[in-house]
Parts: structure tokens; C-alpha cells; sequence
């Protein structure tokens, strides 16, 4: 009986170092995620129009930028999960104040910060298709807002966050720029090439790099916009201005994209995306 009981010791000993070993394995492999450093490449640095200065805080809150980054952009916690992660979204005037214009393009565009390190919860990718003067516009108005606030928490990953790293279940910003450079969404015509950026860099974020699906968080699946030809104009405009389908559905996550974010877009843009999105899935269904 002792010489059994002890062969039952030796085997939870060895199972609980395999954990341990694993634990140890996941936190190491997770932290050099999160401290990499990366040399990002030279950003090219325009003078924006008239025109892209004047819109720039309008495209500030289709973007997303101030639903992420909060009223000031003064830094807001985008997610809490315990066991995961707390994600806090930089206060950007402090950010502005000590980062020159090439370190914020970086961010923006390759979602590095200006410390070297991958960005987080970033679309980056996204950004990464903006023009020059878009960019340098968004700068310029990053600079314009008044310094306010207090420089926000690092953003703290638990162990259930740190095996999802390791699991590439999260990833940083900038794992997904390659993928955005090199696919687009299909070309509908010259007709549509307002309608068709504007779903490059509106929707791509949550629906894909070619509109085709994607998952924009955990437990989250957004559609393939094809489902856009269900809709006809004046009901596509209720759903980007409010997030609500036809019945009165709620699509849940796009319904906070659309009452902060798409609200913002005109009803001329808002033309333009649902005639390409239309366009769209009749030459995906013809193909």
C-alpha cells in the first residue's frame, strides 16, 4: 500500500511540473510577443489638403478614433476581461506631446509605437491604407486637441490572454499588415470606386481584408457583405447610422460601431457604400 501511495505521489508531482513547465513556457513565449521590438520602415510624410484638414476630425470618428481613444482622446479602456486582459486605448495629446510625426505615422500605419513595440487592438492594417495626406491629416488633428488628462495604465495581459497570444488566437497590429496590402476588395467599376475604399477602410477591420468574413474578437463573426444586397438603400442607411437590421434586430458589436463611428458618414457616402456593396456581391455570386 506506502509503495503505491508513493507511485501516486511520483505521478502528480510529474503532472504538476508538466504544468508548471507549460504555465512557464506560455509566459515566456507570450511576454517576447508583448516586449518584441520592432524597426519599422520610414513613413513617407505628406502635406495634407485644405479639404483633409477640415474632415479630419470627422474621419477621426468614422475611423474610429475617438470611440477607442475617448471624447480628448485623452485614453479609454477599450476591454476588461478578467483572467484575459485589460486594454487601455493611449491618451493620445500625451502621446502627441513626446512622439514626433514619423512615430505616429508608424503607429497609425505599421502599429508600432514609439517605443519599438508592436501595437495592440490597432487597426493598423486597416490604417495602412490610408493615404499620405489622410495620415498626415489625422496628425494634424491629434495635434490640435488640446493636452488634457493623464497618461492611461499599461495594458495588463492575464494568463488566459497570454495563452490565447500563444495560440495566435491575439495578435498584434502589425501580424495583419501584409495581408491587408496585398488583398483589396473585388473591383466593381469606376462607378463604385468611392463605395468601394470606403468599404476598404471602414469595414474591412471587422469584416475582412476582402469583405469576406472575419472574426473581430473573440466569439464575434462578422458576416461576408454580401448580406448588404439584402438591403435597400433607406434600410442600409438605418442600420449605419444605428446598428439595427430590418424586424429590429441587434447586431450587437455593430450596433456601437455605427451609433459612434458610422453615424458620422454622410448620406452621399452612405449611397456610395451600399451601391458598391451591392455591386459587389452580384459579381461574387456571378463568380
Amino acid at each position: 500500500m506506502r509503495r503505491a501511495l508513493r507511485w501516486v505521489g511520483y505521478g502528480v508531482a510529474f503532472v504538476l511540473g508538466l504544468f508548471l513547465l507549460a504555465a512557464l513556457a506560455v509566459w515566456i513565449i507570450s511576454w517576447r510577443a508583448i516586449a518584441h521590438t520592432a524597426a519599422p520602415v520610414p513613413e513617407r510624410l505628406a502635406r495634407p489638403s485644405a479639404a483633409q484638414l477640415a474632415d479630419a476630425p470627422r474621419q477621426a470618428r468614422i475611423l474610429g478614433c475617438v470611440s477607442c481613444h475617448g471624447e480628448g482622446l485623452r485614453g479609454n479602456r477599450m476591454f476588461h476581461e478578467p483572467g484575459v486582459a485589460t486594454v487601455w486605448a493611449p491618451n493620445l495629446t500625451e502621446v502627441a506631446a513626446r512622439a514626433t510625426d514619423q512615430q505616429l505615422a508608424q503607429a497609425i500605419r505599421q502599429g508600432v509605437g514609439a517605443d519599438g513595440r508592436p501595437l495592440w487592438v490597432m487597426p493598423s492594417a486597416l490604417f495602412s491604407r490610408l493615404s499620405d495626406g489622410e495620415v498626415a491629416a489625422l496628425i494634424a488633428y491629434i495635434r490640435s486637441v488640446p493636452r488634457g488628462g493623464r497618461a492611461t495604465p499599461e495594458t495588463y495581459v492575464g494568463p488566459i490572454g497570454r495563452l490565447g497570444i500563444v495560440l495566435g488566437r491575439f495578435q498584434p497590429a502589425p501580424a495583419a499588415l501584409e495581408r491587408f496590402r496585398t488583398t483589396y476588395p473585388i473591383d466593381a467599376g469606376p462607378e463604385h470606386r468611392a463605395g468601394r475604399r470606403l468599404a476598404a477602410n471602414a469595414c474591412a477591420e471587422c469584416h475582412g481584408s476582402e469583405l469576406g468574413g472575419g472574426s473581430p474578437g473573440p466569439d464575434v463573426t462578422a458576416p461576408d457583405l454580401a448580406v448588404a444586397a439584402a438591403y435597400d438603400l433607406d434600410q442600409f442607411r438605418t442600420l449605419m447610422r444605428t446598428g439595427v437590421a430590418p424586424g429590429g434586430r441587434d447586431l450587437g458589436l455593430m450596433r456601437r460601431v455605427a451609433r459612434q463611428d458610422f453615424s458620422h458618414l454622410s448620406d452621399e457616402e452612405i449611397a456610395q457604400l451600399h451601391a458598391y456593396l451591392r455591386a459587389r456581391a452580384e459579381r461574387t455570386t456571378q463568380h
